[in-house]
């Protein structure tokens, strides 16, 4: 699926929106941008790095905003009721750190890079906790940094492999 967003978005875009773009997706995020912009556009690591950080933050602010008033209205209709349902319930199942740590349990939830975590869930996470936007902010950037600072770790070692 995000192979295919991800040719369609090349022939209307530069390689900077594209990775900003796979950035802000939930699917991919920074895990996705990151390896997206250093491995196939080839583009310097600190420029992939500001890049993916900015399109992985771009959505926080408004999910942490309208999440709320968004599943109210949207729970009305079946088929995102079904959605929600199925987000709020693997993203609960995910947070046992968010439970035991709270702030800090959000923060390494957005920081460890696997499926469903990550900035989108971390804003979910952060609604389903009730977590203050003033906190929940500031605290998945430095996840999105920390999980930036662990697939850059891995790919450079992985290029380095291949050597």
């Amino acid at each position: 699926m995000v192979d295919n967003i991800i040719k369609s978005l090349q022939g209307i875009m530069t390689s900077e929106l594209v990775v900003l773009t796979v950035a802000c997706l939930p699917v991919s995020e920074l895990r996705g941008s990151l390896p997206l912009a250093i491995l196939f556009y080839e583009m310097p690591f600190v420029k992939a790095f500001t890049l993916s950080v900015i399109g992985n933050m771009l959505p926080v602010i408004p999910l942490l905003f309208f999440l709320k008033y968004l599943t109210k209205e949207l729970n009305m209709i079946p088929v995102f009721r079904k959605f929600f349902d199925w987000w709020f319930t693997r993203t609960r199942a995910r947070s046992r750190l968010m439970e035991k740590y709270e702030i800090i349990g959000l923060c390494l939830f957005v920081a460890i890079p696997l499926p469903m975590t990550g900035a989108w869930s971390g804003c979910v996470a952060a609604y389903l906790f009730n977590i203050k936007f003033r906190y929940a902010v500031p605290v998945i950037f430095l996840g999105v940094i920390i999980a930036g600072v662990i697939v850059s770790s891995a790919l450079q070692m992985g290029i380095w492999f291949s050597r």
